[in-house]
């Protein structure tokens, strides 16, 4: 260990670390050039050290988003944290800044812990955190299912300091004994909502058992309903919360346009969207596995470049679809919820709620993988007869009325949006 100003004079010309998917590292005599990166000034007002703030300016960013702005400060005061904001808003920033500043790369053991509810989640995550790790001479390591525990079980050996995960394959690692969060001094709760809710609660709670008391923990999630704030306290010290745009009224990028529909009139009206796109990616989000599947294979046959991610795909499988997704090979991706939550795909021009999702959060959740970063998008939900009563709830939840269409007299609907 060392005091502050050793240790942040030490990181500031550590090697450089790039951390595979089975965490090879470079030599540690690789030198870190900052002098192409700091020009500017980057996140004013933050005392950040020079590696953190050249990899920020790698990424071309300058001024932090709002949630950054006001979450980084406490988190590097070693302050415990609930943070909410809109889906786009740079959460994921708003936490590794602070969690990279507080590991020490001397210290060959895990020491930050971040716990996200999908495996599309975790790689996104691991890229945003590696840009900053590297700098820092620290290592990264992503734990996920659908692949061999065999390069994790390697990557964990060599000294990862922190680890990114789903909390299922976390677990398993805590079971085998080839993973000790004894040593864990950050911890992120990504999607709180979702990692507290009965999916995810009782793994969750396992592996919180096993890292330290004293821990500093972060919870950030674009929904936090009043029981998820309640549960997360008694894993939390005194935490500030932090919210920032946090109602999905709050989007004025998003236009919503909703549709009544009869069943049978769905995959008609879809069709008739899908042939006004522009270009622009478009998520089709259905409800469950096999009718996404199926949905998927259905506009296949009928021409349409379609990819389908859901969660029987193998992880190979689910990768090689996201490649073609943002690659633009496939532009149409038909998901279940797997998608909604954390998928940063840019500039996505439509969400269409094929089928209703259960709730108002995932309601939300689906809605802002569109119109992110101040970008517009569009938010097309269709509504059959029998589900009336769940889009009740669904605008009850959101405090929200929408302005609703017949599909029947609006077989041709015009595109408001302008991008």
């Amino acid at each position: 260990m060392y005091c502050s100003p050793c240790f942040n004079a030490r990181r500031k010309g550590l090697s450089s670390v790039v951390d595979a998917p089975v965490s090879e590292a470079l030599p540690a005599s690789t030198p870190v050039d900052d002098s192409a990166h700091t020009g500017g000034v980057v996140f004013s007002g933050m005392a950040l050290n020079g590696a953190t703030m050249a990899a920020i300016s790698r990424m071309n960013i300058s001024t932090p988003t709002p949630i950054q702005e006001k979450s980084i400060p406490h988190l590097l005061a070693g302050q415990d944290l609930i943070g909410q904001a809109r889906t786009g808003s740079g959460k994921t920033l708003a936490f590794a800044v602070p969690l990279v500043e507080q590991c020490d790369p001397s210290v060959k053991q895990v020491q930050a812990l971040v716990l996200v509810p999908t495996r599309e989640l975790a790689i996104q995550v691991s890229g945003v955190m590696k840009a900053l790790a590297t700098a820092q001479g620290l290592r990264v390591t992503l734990l996920y299912g659908g692949r061999s525990l065999r390069p994790e079980h390697a990557a964990l050996r060599s000294g990862a300091q922190i680890v990114i995960g789903t909390p299922g394959r976390t677990l398993d690692h805590l079971r085998q004994g080839t993973l000790d969060l004894r040593s864990v001094r950050f911890l992120v709760l990504d999607e709180a909502d979702e990692m507290l809710d009965r999916g995810f609660a009782r793994d969750v709670e396992a592996i919180l058992s096993r890292t330290p008391s004293g821990r500093q923990t972060a919870l950030l999630s674009a929904t936090m309903p009043e029981w998820v704030a309640k549960t997360a306290r008694k894993h939390l010290r005194n935490p500030v919360t932090v919210e920032v745009d946090a109602d999905l009224q709050a989007l004025p990028t998003v236009e919503h346009v909703v549709y009544t529909i009869r069943k049978s009139d769905k995959i008609e009206a879809l069709k008739t969207l899908l042939n006004r796109r522009d270009g622009a990616p478009i998520i089709v989000f259905g409800k469950t596995k096999h009718g996404v599947k199926k949905l998927a294979q259905k506009l296949d046959t009928l021409g349409y470049p379609v990819g389908a991610l859901q969660g029987n795909l193998s992880q190979h499988a689910r990768e090689r679809v996201m490649l073609a997704f943002r690659s633009g090979a496939t532009p149409i991706l038909v998901a279940t919820n797997v998608a909604a939550r954390g998928l940063d795909v840019e500039g996505i021009g439509q969400v269409i709620n094929y089928d209703l999702p259960d709730s108002e959060q995932l309601f939300t959740h689906r809605v802002g993988r569109t119109g992110r970063m101040g970008r517009s998008g569009e938010a097309v939900t269709f509504i059959t007869s029998d589900e009336e009563r769940k889009w009740r709830e669904i605008e009850r939840g959101l405090g929200r009325r929408f302005a609703r269409k017949s599909w029947s007299t609006a077989r041709q609907p015009a595109r408001h949006r302008e991008r």
